[in-house]
């Protein structure tokens, strides 16, 4: 899993790496015009992650997410389990986190 670290102040002075990670994840099924994308801008912000979501000409949906491997793992099982759609299948892939966005947003379909 690729990594990338962030300081943060976690009380009285102390400070703590917090490791940040990128998942990238197809879902396939029923996941478009069901209000995926909004379901996954909704968990990710939830869970204070950043990246995107989109649509594929495909069918499928696209997310990339960045922030700390337990909200990671968490978006995933919140995508595997959506109450929007039928997820009928997520292949996910984690990479090094690039740090490049500041909020999770939908992109423009492909």
């Amino acid at each position: 899993m690729g990594k990338t670290a962030l300081t943060a102040e976690v009380g009285r002075g102390v400070r703590q790496e917090i490791m940040q990670h990128q998942l990238h994840v197809y879902l396939e099924g029923v996941v478009q015009g069901v209000g995926m994308r909004y379901y996954v801008l909704r968990q990710a912000r939830l869970l204070g992650l950043t990246g995107w979501v989109r649509n594929l000409m495909d069918g499928r949906v696209e997310v990339v997410a960045e922030g700390d491997e337990v909200m990671l793992k968490e978006l995933l099982e919140r995508l595997r389990n959506s109450s929007v759609g039928v997820v009928e299948r997520a292949t996910a892939e984690w990479q090094p986190a690039s740090g490049q966005w500041s909020d999770f947003f939908i992109a423009p379909s492909l």
